[in-house]
C-alpha cells in the first residue's frame, strides 16, 4: 500500500487511531528506537562515536530508546532541556578528545537530533537558537529524528534555526513540508520510517494524494518471464537520438534501454554521428535518421529527443514528433530537446505518452521560471499534464515527482546530488522505454514510470555507496540490480 504524505493534522489522527486500537506509546517509541538505531548503524563503523541530542519532547524519547541498539558503538546522550546550560557540554563533546575519561573519547562520528519533533509550530528563543546554530558549525553529520529540529513539518519553514541533517529517518510518512523546497538544505536525504507499530494510516477522500515511493512498492516487479518466451514478446523499441557534439547521449540512452531487456532495439541518428554511435553498440541495430513514417511501423515504442540538441537537426524530424505524439498509437517517450517540439493540445484518443523534463525544461515548457517550478512541483507537474493531452510526466530533480493531471502522484525516494552529470537523464529516458515497450510492462504505466526513477535513483546509491567518483557512464550496468 503507497506511504501517503500528509500533514501535521493527519499524523494526529493516526497517532489517535493507533491508541484506540490498543497499541501503547511506549512500544512505538521503543520500534522507532530500533529504527534510528539500524541507521546509525549504517552511517558509522564499528568503535565510532554516537553522541545523541535528546530534548525532553517524545523527540527525545525517541532518541532515547535507541542507545540499546547501538551495538559496537561508543554512545553518550546529551539531555537539552534548558539549552543555554547545555551548550557548553555540548562543545566540550563535539570537540576533539575530551579529558574526561568517563565521556566520548573522541570526536563524534555522528549527532542524533531528538531536539523538537513535529509539534514545533513556534519561534525559537536566543538559547536554542545558539544551541542549533553550534550544531551546524560542528560540521558533524547529524541523522534527524522524525524532522530537522526549529522546521516547521507542515510548511517547511525555518523557526528562528535548524538543524541543517544529512539524513531525516522521518516516522510512518513524510510530513508535506519535509518535502518543501525551502526545507531540503535542512532535511538532507529523507527516509521514511513506515513499520514502527502504527496502525495503517487513514486514508483521504482526496484521489489527489501525494504518495512517497518505498522499494517495497516493487515486490514482485517487474514479473516473471514466460519460460518460453523470445525476443517478440519483449517489444521492439525505436529510439530516435544523437546529432553533431552530442552522439554520447544516444549511446547512453542506449545502454540505459538495454539494461531494461526489451526484445530489439532499433537506433536512428543523423548521418553526421552515425559511425561514432554505431561503433560503440552490438545489439542496438544503429540506422540512418530517414523522414519516413514507415520506419516506425515495426516500432513497439518511440523515444525521441537525447541528444537532439544540434542546430543540424532536421525540421521534418520536429514536425514528425508532433504527429507521431498526437496520432501514433504506440507508446512514445519525449525527452531532452524533442520536448520543445511538442505543441500543448489534447490527444484524440488515450494513448500512451510520456514526458520526462527537469526543472529547466519544464520551466520552458511552462513559461515559468525555474524557482517557479521548483516552489510548487506538484502543480508544474499538473499543469504539464494537463497541456500536453493528459500524458505523464516524470519531473525530474530532487524526489523526482511522476504522476499526471490528474489522480496519485508518488515522489521518488532514492538518489543523490551525484545524479547531477550530464548523461544520467538519456540513461533514465532509455530505461524508461525499454521497460515501457514491454506488454506485460504496460498494464499499470504508472508503476513503470515510478519503478524506472526509483531504480535509477537506487543505482546511483549503489555506486556512490561503492566509490566517490563514478561516472555516468557506470550507471546503466547498475540499472536491474538494485
Amino acid at each position: 500500500m503507497p506511504v501517503p504524505v500528509i500533514n501535521l493534522a493527519r499524523m494526529r489522527e493516526w497517532e489517535r487511531a493507533t491508541w484506540a486500537a490498543g497499541q501503547t506509546e511506549a512500544e512505538v517509541i521503543r520500534r522507532v528506537g530500533e529504527k534510528i538505531a539500524a541507521r546509525a548503524l549504517q552511517l558509522t563503523r564499528a568503535g565510532d562515536a554516537i553522541l545523541i541530542l535528546a530534548g525532553k519532547g517524545h523527540n527525545g524519547d525517541d532518541a532515547r530508546a535507541m542507545r540499546e541498539h547501538l551495538r559496537d558503538r561508543r554512545v553518550e546522550v546529551l539531555d537539552v532541556i534548558e539549552p543555554e546550560t547545555a551548550l557548553a557540554g555540548f562543545l566540550e563533546r563535539s570537540a576533539s578528545i575530551p579529558s574526561d575519561a568517563n565521556r566520548l573519547q573522541a570526536r563524534p562520528a555522528l549527532l542524533i537530533d531528538g531536539l523538537f519533533g513535529i509539534g514545533l509550530d513556534r519561534p525559537l528563543n536566543d538559547g536554542w537558537k545558539k544551541f542549533i546554530t553550534a550544531v551546524n558549525q560542528s560540521n558533524l553529520p547529524v541523522l534527524a529524528v522524525d524532522v530537522p529540529s526549529g522546521l516547521n513539518a507542515d510548511t517547511g519553514e525555518v523557526q528562528g534555526a535548524a538543524v541543517e541533517a544529512a539524513v531525516t529517518l522521518t516516522v510512518g510518512a513524510p510530513k508535506i513540508g519535509l518535502l518543501a523546497q525551502n526545507a531540503w538544505p535542512f532535511v538532507g536525504r529523507l527516509e521514511v520510517a513506515s513499520d514502527v507499530g502504527l496502525v495503517p494510516c487513514p486514508r483521504s477522500d482526496s484521489a489527489d494524494d501525494l504518495n512517497w515511493t518505498l522499494p517495497e512498492d516493487f515486490t514482485g516487479f517487474p514479473p516473471r518471464r514466460p519460460v518460453a518466451a523470445h525476443k517478440g514478446s519483449f517489444g521492439r523499441l525505436m529510439i530516435v537520438a544523437g546529432s553533431f557534439g552530442f552522439h554520447g547521449a544516444a549511446v547512453l540512452a542506449a545502454r540505459g534501454a538495454q539494461h531494461a531487456q526489451p526484445g530489439l532495439i532499433m537506433l536512428l541518428t543523423l548521418e553526421e554521428v552515425y559511425h561514432p554511435i554505431a561503433s560503440q553498440l552490438q545489439s542496438v541495430m544503429v540506422h540512418l535518421w530517414q523522414p519516413d513514417i514507415k520506419l516506425f511501423d515495426a516500432a513497439g515504442t518511440i523515444l525521441i529527443g537525447p541528444g537532439l540538441a544540434a542546430t543540424t537537426v532536421p525540421d521534418d524530424l520536429k514536425a514528425l514528433t508532433r504527429r507521431l505524439w498526437r496520432d501514433a498509437e504506440l507508446p512514445m517517450i519525449v525527452d531532452a530537446s524533442a520536448l520543445d517540439w511538442l505543441a500543448p493540445h489534447n490527444l484524440a484518443k488515450e494513448r500512451i505518452r510520456i514526458i520526462t523534463p527537469h526543472p529547466g525544461e519544464a520551466a520552458r515548457l511552462l513559461n515559468q521560471t525555474v524557482q517557479q517550478v521548483e516552489a510548487d512541483r506538484v502543480a508544474a507537474l499538473r499543469e504539464l499534464s494537463r497541456r500536453f493531452g493528459n500524458c505523464w510526466v516524470a519531473l525530474k530533480g530532487h524526489q523526482t515527482l511522476t504522476g499526471r493531471s490528474d489522480g496519485e502522484i508518488f515522489v521518488n525516494s532514492s538518489g543523490n546530488p551525484y545524479l547531477a552529470q550530464g548523461g544520467s537523464g538519456d540513461v533514465l529516458g532509455g530505461f524508461i522505454a525499454g521497460l515501457l515497450v514491454q506488454p506485460a510492462l504496460q498494464t499499470d504505466i504508472g508503476r513503470t514510470l515510478r519503478y524506472a526513477v526509483w531504480e535509477h535513483g537506487r543505482a546511483a546509491d549503489k555506486l556512490q555507496a561503492a566509490r566517490k567518483n563514478w561516472i555516468v557512464e557506470e550507471l546503466p550496468d547498475e540499472l536491474g540490480n538494485a
